[in-house]
């Protein structure tokens, strides 16, 4: 006969202060300000609550960036608490990376998550919520456990996170400082023979290394190399592969330090030899192109205005159909699987105004394909900080043939 054993009560939800705070990546005036900001938003709205579901909401209120592992998370903010909830696998790190209180949940029972976020959220009639990012069942036990009216708080999330502070444009100039040490550590590396993933290795390497150095109270993790050769550099998003460079490739460096969640970029077209007339041709047009558009950004300047100015270059010399996305976007709390400030993308379906405390990129891309006379894919890539007295480009790798034809 099979023996039962009975177990004390386990407990839906719980808080765990273990050990001290920890350095988060800005000052706790910063964060007031953003809590502030999201605050002022749910009154003009009426909203009793805020369930932040998304990695970018949560950690831009909190300063905690969770690793979801198929668990759900959330910050919940009223007017008087903000509140991160986990999952009982992360332990105290949660509360620790918090900038305020932390509720841990247990999986002794489904839906725990939900309990613990009701809890949080007190007896909300209407409630915020991420509409880019709760999932339909999601949705589901959203309205099973808190019964509130929803609104999509996403597009005024997004708009204050649009607007840096002068914290964050720090932290991002030290990102593009980074990405550049990770460029410098590419190039060096560049040789016919060596394989792509072993060149990404030594430009990740040394931004991690570089992190560790001048930031190491942050949290390391996620910077990422895509080194791209011949035929793989016809994406901007293309993996490292194992292929072996070989005299005469196109290359593209991609270089993107991660720095507590905030997303810096490098990018550049490179050659391992001299390019051909024809891929020389494409080259430069790419590279004017780039220079256009950074003359282009400015304070009072549309993202649809700026689309449509390089649209009119491209296609003065018959190369618009090869463009291969917009020609540039926001940065700040993103990666390759969180966050994206759609309001701020260089594109013909934007009209956004630029203005001080906004920080886009400029990255043209032309692709060619195999095949057609300079075939590959072209792309370069800085940071601009929009100021109270103009643009500042602060990346600083150089870029075009003069620079980066690799002997």
């Amino acid at each position: 006969m099979t023996q039962h054993h009975t177990f004390p009560a386990r407990p839906d939800y719980f808080t765990f202060p273990n050990g001290e705070k920890a350095p988060l990546p800005f000052s706790r005036a910063e964060y007031d300000r953003r809590l502030a900001g999201l605050r002022a938003q749910m009154a003009a709205q009426g909203i009793d609550a805020a369930i932040l579901t998304s990695m970018h909401g949560v950690a831009y209120y909190s300063g905690f960036l969770y690793c979801a592992f198929g668990r759900p998370y959330a910050c919940v903010v009223t007017q008087e608490r903000s509140v991160t909830i986990s999952a009982n696998i992360d332990g105290g790190q949660p509360w620790r990376h918090s900038a305020d209180e932390n509720i841990v949940y247990t999986d002794w029972r489904r839906d725990n998550y939900w309990r613990a976020v009701a809890e949080a959220a007190g007896n909300p009639a209407r409630v915020g919520i991420e509409g880019d990012h709760l999932t339909l069942a999601q949705s589901a036990k959203l309205a099973a456990f808190i019964g509130a009216e929803s609104v999509d708080i996403a597009p005024a999330t997004m708009q204050q996170r649009m607007i840096k502070s002068p914290e964050e444009i720090a932290l991002i100039r030290e990102g593009a400082r980074i990405a550049d040490h990770g460029g410098a550590a590419i190039r060096d590396a560049i040789r016919a023979g060596t394989r792509e993933i072993d060149v990404a290795m030594a430009g990740r390497d040394a931004m991690e290394l570089e992190i560790a150095r001048s930031h190491p109270e942050s949290e390391i993790r996620d910077s990422w190399v895509w080194f791209q050769s011949g035929l793989n550099t016809d994406g901007a998003h293309n993996p490292v592969t194992t292929r072996a460079l070989q005299q005469g490739d196109i290359l593209s460096l991609n270089t993107f330090p991660m720095i507590s969640a905030y997303y810096t970029a490098l990018e550049r077209t490179l050659w391992l030899g001299e390019p051909d007339p024809a891929s020389l041709k494409i080259w430069e047009a790419n590279v004017a192109a780039h220079e256009l558009g950074l003359s282009l950004i400015q304070t009072g300047a549309t993202c649809a205005g700026i689309c449509a100015e390089i649209n009119d270059f491209f296609a003065a010399r018959d190369l618009l159909q090869y463009r291969s996305f917009g020609y540039g976007h926001s940065f700040g709390i993103l990666s390759h699987y969180y966050g994206r400030e759609a309001g701020l993308e260089l594109r013909e379906d934007i009209d956004t105004v630029l203005t001080p405390g906004m920080v886009v990129s400029m990255e043209p891309m032309l692709t060619l394909p195999k095949g057609t006379p300079g075939a590959g894919g072209y792309r370069e890539h800085d940071i601009v900080v929009l100021t109270e007295d103009g643009a500042e480009n602060i990346t600083g790798f150089p870029y075009g043939p003069a620079h980066n034809v690799i002997a």
